[in-house]
């Protein structure tokens, strides 16, 4: 990996920020894992910090679905910590700290935007997604013959440990980026019939495993389906448990007024308070939902 070439001028914008704040960020956490600092940090693991990582990333999500600036601002600050707080356990192993990592960073993305700091034409964002994922790969293939390792496939690279909506989705775009893809949406829509009919058959048979299987093929096929139709399944589906969350909500009060719970309600009468918290919502504005594919 080598550095940005000189020529490249990298300092930042008049009139924007220049990251100088970040040092202090960096000067305190020396200071909370130094001799004397704060016991609870110098206690610490990268291992003991995954839960807080995880956290922290998903509370970003929720300021930015909240929309307040200073929340998001606050959020951003804790998911910043935490990529402070590993790059300095991992210089305290001798291994690298966070000039590292913000270095590595700023060589891939000079190295992945040829069209910006190199001699590439590109013709709209489309290029440049294609232009990516070949220098992605063709990183990934030069990684990988450096460790003596075998090539990876085109899968390769989506986290385990990625939400399933999220992994599922990365995983038909980068089989439909080699060419294993539907042409268009009517491919998926067929296919979440069938999975569902065969999800039926499982389930007249009583078979469990079947039954789960099938069940995540329909989700699977719902996956590829939202993909080409240019949705995020993720996003749908947070939006589609807050919804629920609201209309359930809805049910429970209304009972509430008369000294009920839920489970005294029949179900014809469920379901019209269903109905009414239904038509008490205001509809979306058309393309509010959050697109799929970045790099």
């Amino acid at each position: 990996m080598n550095p940005p070439p000189p020529s490249i001028d990298l300092t930042p914008l008049e009139g924007k920020q220049t990251g100088a704040a970040v040092q202090q960020l960096v000067g305190l956490m020396q200071r909370l894992l130094a001799p004397g600092g704060c016991p609870w940090d110098r206690e610490q693991t990268l291992a003991t910090l995954v839960p807080y990582l995880v956290e922290e990333t998903y509370e970003v999500v929720d300021a930015l679905a909240d929309g307040d600036p200073a929340d998001h601002r606050e959020e951003l600050g804790d998911l910043l910590l935490q990529i402070v707080f590993q790059s300095e356990l991992r210089f305290s192993e001798g291994l690298f700290g966070i000039d590292d990592v913000a270095r590595g960073i700023v060589e891939k993305l000079v190295r992945r935007h040829p069209h910006v700091f190199g001699e590439v034409q590109v013709s709209g964002a489309d290029d440049v997604l294609a232009n990516w994922a070949k220098l992605k790969a063709a990183e990934k293939a030069a990684k990988a013959a450096e460790k003596g390792q075998k090539k990876g496939g085109a899968l390769e690279g989506i986290p385990r440990t990625a939400p399933a909506l999220l992994r599922a989705t990365r995983a038909g775009e980068k089989a439909g980026a080699v060419g294993f893809d539907f042409p268009d949406a009517e491919g998926p829509r067929a296919k979440v019939d069938e999975e569902l009919r065969e999800l039926d058959e499982a389930r007249a048979r009583g078979d469990a495993e079947e039954m789960a299987r099938e069940l995540g093929d329909a989700l699977f096929a719902l996956v590829n389906l939202g993909r080409k139709l240019g949705l995020d399944p993720e996003s749908a589906l947070r939006d589609a448990t807050d919804r629920f969350g609201r209309r359930f909500r809805h049910i429970e009060t209304s009972l509430e007024k008369e000294g009920r719970a839920v489970a005294s309600g029949s179900p014809e009468e469920l379901d019209r308070l269903w109905e009414e918290a239904k038509a008490q919502e205001t509809p979306a504005a058309p393309g509010t939902g959050i697109r799929t594919r970045v790099p």
